[in-house]
Protein backbone atom coordinates (compact mmCIF):
# COMPACT_ATOMS: atom_id res chain seq x y z
CA UNK A 1 0.00 0.00 0.00
CA UNK A 2 1.29 3.63 -1.17
CA UNK A 3 0.83 6.41 1.29
CA UNK A 4 0.01 8.62 -1.65
CA UNK A 5 -3.33 7.25 -1.18
CA UNK A 6 -3.47 10.00 1.85
CA UNK A 7 -2.37 12.41 0.94
CA UNK A 8 -4.18 15.42 0.86
CA UNK A 9 -6.88 14.08 3.45
CA UNK A 10 -7.49 15.49 7.05
CA UNK A 11 -7.29 14.21 10.19
CA UNK A 12 -7.81 14.47 13.73
CA UNK A 13 -5.39 13.05 16.68
CA UNK A 14 -7.27 12.92 20.14
CA UNK A 15 -4.51 12.61 22.83
CA UNK A 16 -1.93 13.34 19.91
CA UNK A 17 0.98 15.37 22.18
CA UNK A 18 2.75 11.74 23.30
CA UNK A 19 2.98 8.26 22.93
CA UNK A 20 0.44 6.53 20.55
CA UNK A 21 -1.19 9.36 19.56
CA UNK A 22 2.21 11.31 19.06
CA UNK A 23 2.95 8.20 16.43
CA UNK A 24 -0.17 8.14 14.97
CA UNK A 25 0.01 11.88 14.10
CA UNK A 26 3.68 12.17 12.90
CA UNK A 27 3.33 9.11 10.46
CA UNK A 28 -0.54 10.40 9.14
CA UNK A 29 1.48 13.88 8.37
CA UNK A 30 4.22 12.22 7.09
CA UNK A 31 1.97 10.81 4.86
CA UNK A 32 0.58 13.82 3.52
CA UNK A 33 -2.37 14.20 5.82
CA UNK A 34 -2.91 17.55 7.14
CA UNK A 35 -2.62 16.45 10.71
CA UNK A 36 -4.87 18.03 13.43
CA UNK A 37 -3.89 17.12 17.02
CA UNK A 38 -5.02 17.30 20.89
CA UNK A 39 -3.48 17.43 24.09
CA UNK A 40 -4.36 17.62 27.39
CA UNK A 41 -1.03 17.49 29.59
CA UNK A 42 1.77 17.13 26.86
CA UNK A 43 2.38 19.63 24.58
CA UNK A 44 3.28 18.63 21.35
CA UNK A 45 7.45 18.64 20.85
CA UNK A 46 9.13 20.07 17.98
CA UNK A 47 9.41 16.60 16.33
CA UNK A 48 6.08 16.47 16.02
CA UNK A 49 4.67 19.82 14.81
CA UNK A 50 8.02 19.91 12.09
CA UNK A 51 6.08 16.54 11.16
CA UNK A 52 2.65 18.50 11.02
CA UNK A 53 3.44 21.42 8.81
CA UNK A 54 5.33 19.28 6.57
CA UNK A 55 2.33 18.87 5.25
CA UNK A 56 1.67 22.21 4.04
CA UNK A 57 -0.06 23.53 6.67
CA UNK A 58 0.83 25.82 10.09
CA UNK A 59 0.44 23.09 12.34
CA UNK A 60 -2.88 23.27 14.29
CA UNK A 61 -2.24 21.64 17.99
CA UNK A 62 -4.82 22.69 20.65
CA UNK A 63 -5.37 21.89 24.13
CA UNK A 64 -8.31 19.75 24.77
CA UNK A 65 -10.61 18.52 27.75
CA UNK A 66 -11.97 15.23 25.72
CA UNK A 67 -13.68 14.82 28.81
CA UNK A 68 -15.64 17.86 28.57
CA UNK A 69 -18.64 17.96 26.18
CA UNK A 70 -18.80 21.99 25.87
CA UNK A 71 -15.27 22.06 25.30
CA UNK A 72 -15.17 19.18 22.16
CA UNK A 73 -18.25 21.18 20.64
CA UNK A 74 -16.42 24.47 20.38
CA UNK A 75 -13.07 22.71 19.60
CA UNK A 76 -14.76 20.69 16.74
CA UNK A 77 -16.34 24.18 15.13
CA UNK A 78 -12.99 25.73 15.21
CA UNK A 79 -11.63 22.30 13.56
CA UNK A 80 -14.93 22.47 11.06
CA UNK A 81 -13.60 26.55 9.77
CA UNK A 82 -10.08 25.62 9.42
CA UNK A 83 -10.36 22.13 7.71
CA UNK A 84 -13.80 22.31 6.09
CA UNK A 85 -14.11 18.16 5.98
CA UNK A 86 -13.01 15.54 7.95
CA UNK A 87 -11.60 12.32 6.61
CA UNK A 88 -10.07 10.75 9.54
CA UNK A 89 -10.98 10.49 13.00
CA UNK A 90 -8.72 8.72 15.33
CA UNK A 91 -9.70 8.90 19.27
CA UNK A 92 -7.06 7.83 20.92
CA UNK A 93 -7.41 10.15 24.10
CA UNK A 94 -7.44 8.19 27.54
CA UNK A 95 -5.73 6.59 30.69
CA UNK A 96 -6.10 4.39 33.77
CA UNK A 97 -6.20 7.24 36.14
CA UNK A 98 -4.75 5.10 38.36
CA UNK A 99 -5.07 1.41 39.81
CA UNK A 100 -6.98 0.57 42.30
CA UNK A 101 -8.64 -2.87 43.31
CA UNK A 102 -11.97 -3.12 44.05
CA UNK A 103 -12.30 -1.63 47.60
CA UNK A 104 -10.80 0.83 46.73
CA UNK A 105 -12.27 2.05 43.59
CA UNK A 106 -15.22 4.58 44.64
CA UNK A 107 -18.06 5.90 42.18
CA UNK A 108 -16.28 9.01 41.55
CA UNK A 109 -12.56 7.33 39.82
CA UNK A 110 -14.96 4.51 38.44
CA UNK A 111 -16.64 7.96 36.65
CA UNK A 112 -13.57 9.64 35.74
CA UNK A 113 -12.13 6.29 34.36
CA UNK A 114 -15.02 6.06 32.06
CA UNK A 115 -15.06 9.33 31.37
CA UNK A 116 -11.72 9.64 30.07
CA UNK A 117 -11.80 6.74 28.34
CA UNK A 118 -15.37 6.42 26.92
CA UNK A 119 -17.06 9.36 26.68
CA UNK A 120 -14.30 11.37 25.32
CA UNK A 121 -14.41 9.09 22.41
CA UNK A 122 -18.30 9.12 22.44
CA UNK A 123 -17.87 13.12 22.72
CA UNK A 124 -15.58 13.43 19.90
CA UNK A 125 -17.08 11.25 17.73
CA UNK A 126 -20.75 13.03 18.05
CA UNK A 127 -19.12 16.30 17.37
CA UNK A 128 -17.38 15.92 14.51
CA UNK A 129 -19.47 13.24 12.71
CA UNK A 130 -21.53 15.99 10.81
CA UNK A 131 -18.52 16.85 8.85
CA UNK A 132 -16.90 13.44 8.47
CA UNK A 133 -16.28 12.60 5.32
CA UNK A 134 -19.20 10.42 3.44
CA UNK A 135 -17.84 8.02 1.28
CA UNK A 136 -13.95 7.49 3.12
CA UNK A 137 -14.63 8.67 6.45
CA UNK A 138 -12.71 6.63 8.69
CA UNK A 139 -13.03 6.59 12.68
CA UNK A 140 -10.27 4.01 14.52
CA UNK A 141 -10.17 4.04 18.19
CA UNK A 142 -7.68 3.28 20.51
CA UNK A 143 -8.56 0.62 23.17
CA UNK A 144 -6.76 -1.52 24.85
CA UNK A 145 -5.66 -5.56 25.23
CA UNK A 146 -7.11 -4.84 28.81
CA UNK A 147 -10.70 -4.72 26.72
CA UNK A 148 -10.11 -8.30 26.20
CA UNK A 149 -8.59 -9.79 29.20
CA UNK A 150 -9.20 -7.51 32.33
CA UNK A 151 -6.03 -5.94 32.54
CA UNK A 152 -3.23 -6.33 35.35
CA UNK A 153 -4.23 -5.58 39.35
CA UNK A 154 -6.41 -2.61 40.04
CA UNK A 155 -7.33 -1.96 36.77
CA UNK A 156 -10.80 -3.32 36.48
CA UNK A 157 -12.42 0.57 35.76
CA UNK A 158 -9.84 0.53 32.74
CA UNK A 159 -10.39 -2.40 31.38
CA UNK A 160 -14.06 -2.54 31.59
CA UNK A 161 -13.79 1.48 30.21
CA UNK A 162 -11.94 -0.27 26.94
CA UNK A 163 -14.05 -3.18 26.55
CA UNK A 164 -16.91 -0.51 26.61
CA UNK A 165 -14.81 0.90 23.34
CA UNK A 166 -15.17 -1.90 21.57
CA UNK A 167 -18.86 -1.70 22.08
CA UNK A 168 -18.51 1.86 20.78
CA UNK A 169 -16.64 0.65 17.69
CA UNK A 170 -19.28 -1.74 16.54
CA UNK A 171 -22.37 -0.09 17.21
CA UNK A 172 -20.80 2.63 15.11
CA UNK A 173 -19.94 0.97 12.30
CA UNK A 174 -23.51 -0.33 11.38
CA UNK A 175 -24.67 2.93 12.45
CA UNK A 176 -22.47 5.19 9.99
CA UNK A 177 -21.99 2.29 7.31
CA UNK A 178 -24.45 3.48 5.12
CA UNK A 179 -22.44 6.70 4.63
CA UNK A 180 -19.55 4.86 4.16
CA UNK A 181 -17.81 5.38 6.83
CA UNK A 182 -15.78 2.74 8.87
CA UNK A 183 -15.27 2.47 12.26
CA UNK A 184 -12.48 0.00 13.65
CA UNK A 185 -10.76 -0.14 17.10
CA UNK A 186 -7.30 -1.03 18.07
CA UNK A 187 -6.33 -3.40 21.23
CA UNK A 188 -2.52 -2.59 21.74
CA UNK A 189 -1.05 -4.51 24.21
CA UNK A 190 2.35 -3.43 25.85
CA UNK A 191 3.44 -0.33 24.32
CA UNK A 192 7.38 1.75 24.86
CA UNK A 193 7.41 5.05 24.95
CA UNK A 194 4.06 5.98 26.36
CA UNK A 195 3.06 7.82 29.60
CA UNK A 196 0.79 4.90 30.75
CA UNK A 197 4.23 2.61 31.28
CA UNK A 198 6.54 5.13 32.82
CA UNK A 199 3.69 6.20 35.09
CA UNK A 200 1.74 2.32 36.43
CA UNK A 201 4.50 -0.09 35.44
CA UNK A 202 7.47 -0.89 37.33
CA UNK A 203 11.06 -1.53 35.87
CA UNK A 204 10.88 -5.23 37.16
CA UNK A 205 7.43 -5.72 35.95
CA UNK A 206 8.15 -4.36 32.65
CA UNK A 207 11.17 -6.86 32.64
CA UNK A 208 8.72 -9.58 32.75
CA UNK A 209 6.06 -8.45 30.58
CA UNK A 210 8.65 -8.02 27.46
CA UNK A 211 10.02 -11.71 28.37
CA UNK A 212 6.66 -12.99 28.03
CA UNK A 213 5.93 -11.49 24.77
CA UNK A 214 6.42 -14.03 22.05
CA UNK A 215 8.02 -11.56 19.19
CA UNK A 216 10.67 -11.18 22.12
CA UNK A 217 10.40 -7.30 22.06
CA UNK A 218 8.12 -4.14 23.53
CA UNK A 219 5.93 -2.75 20.70
CA UNK A 220 6.43 0.84 19.85
CA UNK A 221 3.93 3.87 18.83
CA UNK A 222 4.88 3.03 14.72
CA UNK A 223 3.17 -0.66 15.82
CA UNK A 224 0.26 1.20 15.98
CA UNK A 225 0.39 3.96 13.28
CA UNK A 226 1.28 1.53 10.56
CA UNK A 227 -2.29 -0.17 11.44
CA UNK A 228 -3.83 3.34 11.48
CA UNK A 229 -2.00 4.14 7.83
CA UNK A 230 -3.78 0.53 6.59
CA UNK A 231 -6.68 1.57 8.35
CA UNK A 232 -7.46 4.71 6.94
CA UNK A 233 -7.01 4.33 3.44
CA UNK A 234 -8.97 2.94 0.74
CA UNK A 235 -7.37 -0.63 0.85
CA UNK A 236 -9.43 -0.95 3.90
CA UNK A 237 -12.97 0.41 2.45
CA UNK A 238 -14.03 -3.01 3.19
CA UNK A 239 -13.16 -3.45 6.59
CA UNK A 240 -15.19 -2.01 9.80
CA UNK A 241 -16.32 -2.99 12.98
CA UNK A 242 -13.18 -4.54 13.73
CA UNK A 243 -10.66 -4.61 16.52
CA UNK A 244 -6.90 -5.23 15.80
CA UNK A 245 -4.86 -6.83 18.28
CA UNK A 246 -1.23 -5.15 18.29
CA UNK A 247 -0.01 -7.14 21.27
CA UNK A 248 3.02 -9.34 19.89
CA UNK A 249 0.89 -12.64 20.31
CA UNK A 250 0.66 -12.29 23.56
CA UNK A 251 -2.89 -12.76 23.38
CA UNK A 252 -4.68 -14.53 20.51
CA UNK A 253 -8.11 -14.88 19.35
Amino acid sequence: MSNDTLAGRTALVTGGGVGIGRGIAIALARAGVRTAVTYRTHEPDAELLDALAAAGHEPFARPLDATDEAAVQAFATELRDEFGALDILVNNAGGMVRRAPLPELDADLWRQVMAVNLDSAYYVTRAVQPFLSDGRGRIVNVASLAGHNGGGPGATAYATSKAAVFGLTKGLARELAPQGITVNALAPGFIDDTPFHETFTADEARKQIVAGIPVGRPGIPADCAGAVLWLASDAAGFVTGTIIDINGGVYVR
